[in-house]
């Protein structure tokens, strides 16, 4: 019996950083031991909201795939590829937006949400306002049974759903309808706090030496309140003790939660145990990433046959997507 197939892909936006470790390629990992995998570099999404400086472009995909590989994604066990060499996405993109509703756009959550928060970009483009069309595409031209979401990107995989069941009520049941895999990403807090993310500038970064991490993680803001050393703190609300729940055993987050509480450990002596539980977690990894870096011809061959294998399936879909358009 074939395994069903999962798709899922990644803006190359900037370096790769422990959340993206712990709330994707770890659960991508995972999954293609189970399915049918299509990882994919999501080149022109990148450009909906980043098109106004692209010189970074290609590093950022080089340095991303060596982040995937190092992390664990296997190309003889998933299909690893770029976007932007399979022209039969953008055609089917063209094809969807042509019965895609405008109001259907307009209320997609993320839309609004950017338009309002993101202040040092022009996103009034269409590209932007387009972007769930896109990844409609992207989606159903591979006719992906799953894919994986956490519950608040639910709208987003539900308006592919509607675009996917508007095509087949107009031209006949031809694209597959994906279903949610609910997978419960672990909320990773930057070095001030805030969630772990590019744009704040707040991430550890895969690629960082360990001298990098140890500066960073050593500067990492703990409880607001606990000033002093003897001071008592609130491991509920400490950056910091969020990474222990995440990276260290349970005897120590209970040791942790006590101490800190009566001013019996201090935020420097928990740092530093964290940061050899951290080094130690990612060096693997990071061993993987020198090996890798260093043999360029291997991450493009990677590329160029995932994508070759990628095209095949989607160029099977636009010519059933064409007939049935009677194009």
């Amino acid at each position: 019996m074939p395994k069903k197939r999962v798709l899922s892909g990644m803006q190359p936006s900037g370096l790769l950083h422990l959340g993206n470790l712990m709330g994707a390629l770890d659960n991508w990992k995972k999954l293609q031991d189970e399915y049918d995998c299509y990882y994919f570099i999501a080149d022109w999404h990148a450009l909906t909201t980043q098109y106004a400086d692209t010189s970074k472009m290609r590093a950022f995909i080089r340095e991303m795939i060596i982040d995937w590989l190092a992390a664990g994604i296997d190309p003889e066990k998933s299909v690893i590829f770029q976007q932007s060499r399979l022209p039969e996405h953008a055609v089917l993109h063209v094809l969807l937006s042509m019965i895609t509703p405008l109001p259907w756009l307009e209320r997609v959550p993320t839309y609004k949400e950017k338009m309002e928060q993101v202040q040092d970009k022009d996103l009034h483009t269409y590209g932007f306002l387009g972007y769930p069309v896109l990844q409609a595409a992207d989606i159903l031209i591979y006719k992906a049974d799953f894919v994986p979401v956490g519950i608040d990107q639910l709208p987003h995989l539900e308006l592919t759903r509607e675009i996917g069941r508007r095509f087949n009520s107009l031209y006949g049941g031809i694209l597959a309808e994906p279903q949610p895999l609910l997978t419960q990403y672990p909320k990773l807090l930057g070095t001030d706090g805030r969630k772990m993310s590019k744009s704040y500038n707040n991430t550890i970064n895969l690629s960082d030496s360990p001298g990098e991490i140890t500066k960073k993680l050593m500067a990492m803001i703990t409880d607001p309140a606990r000033m002093r050393r003897q001071d008592p703190g609130n491991p509920d609300v400490c950056p910091l003790f969020a990474l222990d729940r995440i990276f260290a055993p349970k005897e120590w987050c209970d040791y942790v939660d006590v101490e800190c509480r009566r001013a019996g450990l201090g935020c420097v002596d928990d740092k530093k145990e964290l940061l050899k539980r951290l080094l130690a977690y990612l060096k693997p990894i990071q061993d993987k990433r020198k090996e890798l870096s260093a043999d360029p011809g291997k991450i493009a061959g990677i590329i160029a046959e995932g994508s070759r294998k990628a095209r095949a399936l989607a160029q099977k879909t636009l010519a059933e997507v064409n007939e049935a358009m009677k194009l």
